[in-house]
């Protein structure tokens, strides 16, 4: 793993990365999956700011398709945007333009 020049600076991030995993408290969790969300979100592979648009939850992808939350749910579980999606246990984002992008190459019929 490459470190970036926040996670150098920050010693609770070093300090955690060296702590081991049965120690953690729901804190520590929170704090190294905020973390490294925010810097995956934020940086793309080439060190530039990332302009992607990201949506959160099964009702950000409802509201990304103007569709119910149990259409959301389906569209979610059908594996069409699959590779739109991080999820670390249950905080799921989204990419909002490569979703578009799957569904609309799928020819899934969304909200009608």
């Amino acid at each position: 793993m490459t470190k970036t020049v926040n996670q150098e600076q920050d010693p609770e991030y070093e300090e955690l990365l060296e702590k081991p995993l049965w120690q953690f408290t729901g804190k520590d969790h929170e704090y190294m999956l905020k973390h490294v969300l925010m810097e995956s979100l934020s940086v793309d592979g080439n060190n530039q700011p990332s302009n992607k648009k990201y949506v959160q939850g099964i009702n950000g992808i409802a509201s990304l398709f103007g569709c119910s939350k149990s259409t959301a749910q389906r569209i979610k579980n059908s594996g069409i945007i699959d590779d739109a999606i991080t999820q670390v246990q249950r905080k799921i984002l989204v990419d909002a333009d490569l979703a578009l992008q799957l569904v609309k190459e799928s020819g899934y019929k969304v909200g009608e």
